[in-house]
């Protein structure tokens, strides 16, 4: 067994819950994944940042950490990587520094978007182009899990590509999709 594959396993196995579930769409399954299960263990977070780091292209001037789970993967990859981090919420504050993203300058540099879970890429669609508009130059998002539910191709679309560390269907080879 490869060291990823065993990784995958134990993601899996740290994260799926049976039952049954109401999920955001609005159908029910008997399977979820709960990704904070897997942010929230500090030995495997940190495996799965240092499995993350190869995938970290070499042009990038800092990470980017999307809101909320991109930022416990994006912490621990920015100390593996020595790359600067981002906090990037999914709006600008309101009040003090009203910044959209805290820890850093945003025009002119090349970031790499972090997230945890992909499922159809639509808040990293709307952080790209909120970070796009202050300067930022984007083209690769990377995560630990694409849920291979349309993110990749919807990311595509918008001049992103998706490097995941695992996808679904290595996690989950045999059940429906979570």
């Amino acid at each position: 067994m490869s060291a990823n594959t065993e990784l995958a396993a134990r993601i899996a196995a740290r994260a799926t819950l049976h039952g049954e579930f109401l999920l955001r769409s609005g159908t029910t399954s008997n399977i979820y994944f709960d990704k904070y299960l897997f942010e929230s263990d500090p030995v495997l977070l940190r495996e799965i940042a240092a499995a993350m780091q190869p995938l970290v292209p070499n042009d990038v001037d800092a990470l980017a950490a999307l809101e909320m789970g991109g930022i416990p993967v994006g912490t621990l990859l920015s100390q593996g990587t020595g790359l600067p981090l981002l906090f990037v919420r999914k709006e600008a504050k309101a009040y003090g520094t009203c910044k959209l993203a805290e820890g850093g300058k945003v025009e002119g540099q090349r970031l790499l978007i972090i997230e945890d879970v992909v499922t159809s890429g639509g808040q990293i669609l709307l952080s790209a182009k909120a970070l796009r508009d202050r300067g930022a130059i984007i083209d690769t998002v990377l995560c630990v899990v694409d849920r291979e539910s349309g993110g990749t191709e919807n990311l595509a679309e918008e001049g992103l590509t998706l490097r995941p560390l695992f996808r679904r269907s290595d996690l989950q080879p045999d059940e429906a999709q979570a």
